[in-house]
């Protein structure tokens, strides 16, 4: 056997043989050093942001604190999920825990998306209002952000395949964008003293982050609903499982995600007299796993005869 483990169990059902087959792929890549150096760092610099705004009097530096305080939360959040998906299923969670996932990375694509409304918001106010900047301060303080977020982002670049993960990347890599232009306006703003600067700067950054957001938003809440995953043709699927050999009709075929890595499929397969159920099992979920990475099949095998009074064979019965 290989470190993919197959089980297959027949059934007994309202009108026809049952079989499932369940591929479960190793487990997500484990992030855990990831997730204790990131957080450790960036609780750092809020604890540095807080005593030096306190110490200096200075409201902004108090008010990125309050907001590098809420990446901190994404990234327990994050870590709290990957966590969560590790464990086993149990009677009463019977998919585990794997779903955390998908919810945490809705989390922090919703928060991302509040943090640069609040950018805006601000940003549009100053160009109404503009106010000088403590250039080196800013600079200073802003350069060790880009350091630590552009640190932390970097540890999680290598998991894209993972939304939790890339919600998290994304998280930090806008960070350290937002920091990088704020060290990039004061200084232009000490050479040339146009205030109006900062907030341009500021309303170029939250665009490039909402065109960057927007998908991951989209993905997640499609998860979050139970939609098909992107990048799984739903249609091209059903024309896989049909085009089996001894397969008449494909019904009843429902694909949700089980967390950010692993996808499920159910279906019946309607076949002729002469095929073999377990044959039929095997070879489409080889198929699903190999061409769709769809790793986690439940398929009812039904006879032409029986398939006539199947109750969920029109699509749209649930």
């Amino acid at each position: 056997m290989s470190a993919e483990q197959r089980h297959d169990h027949g059934h007994d059902h309202d009108h026809a043989p049952h079989g499932h087959d369940h591929h479960h792929h190793h487990a997500p890549a484990d992030f855990t050093a990831a997730f204790a150096i990131g957080a450790a760092l960036n609780i750092g610099f809020v604890a540095a942001e807080t005593v030096y705004g306190v110490t200096a009097n200075s409201v902004a530096l108090l008010a990125d604190a309050a907001h590098n305080l809420g990446d901190v939360l994404g990234l327990l959040l994050a870590w709290g999920a990957a966590w969560l998906a590790r464990r086993r299923p149990s009677r009463r969670r019977t998919y585990g825990w794997g779903r955390s996932t998908i919810l945490a990375a809705l989390g922090n694509a919703a928060v991302l998306m509040v943090s640069i409304g609040a950018i805006g918001v601000e940003a549009l106010r100053r160009f109404m209002e503009p106010e000088p900047v403590a250039g080196i301060t800013v600079m200073v303080v802003a350069g060790i952000g880009v350091a630590i977020n552009g640190v932390t982002a970097w540890l999680f670049s290598r998991g894209h395949d993972d939304l939790n993960i890339r919600a998290t990347f994304l998280h930090m890599v806008a960070d350290a964008a937002v920091s990088a232009g704020v060290v990039v306006s004061a200084a232009l703003i000490m050479l040339t003293g146009w205030l109006w600067l900062d907030p341009l700067t500021s309303i170029l950054i939250v665009v490039t982050i909402a065109i960057g957001t927007w998908s991951l938003l989209r993905e997640s809440l499609n998860l979050a609903v139970d939609g098909v995953p992107i990048g799984i043709p739903h249609l091209d699927v059903e024309a896989t499982l049909r085009a089996l050999p001894g397969v008449v009709e494909v019904h009843d075929l429902h694909i949700w995600g089980l967390s950010t890595t692993e996808t499920a499929l159910t279906a019946h397969l309607v076949r002729t007299d002469s095929a073999d159920d377990q044959v039929l099992i095997d070879r489409a979920c080889r198929t699903l796993s190999e061409r769709y990475r769809i790793r986690h099949a439940t398929l009812q095998v039904e006879t032409e005869t029986a398939a006539v009074t199947c109750r969920l064979r029109p699509d749209h019965v649930i």
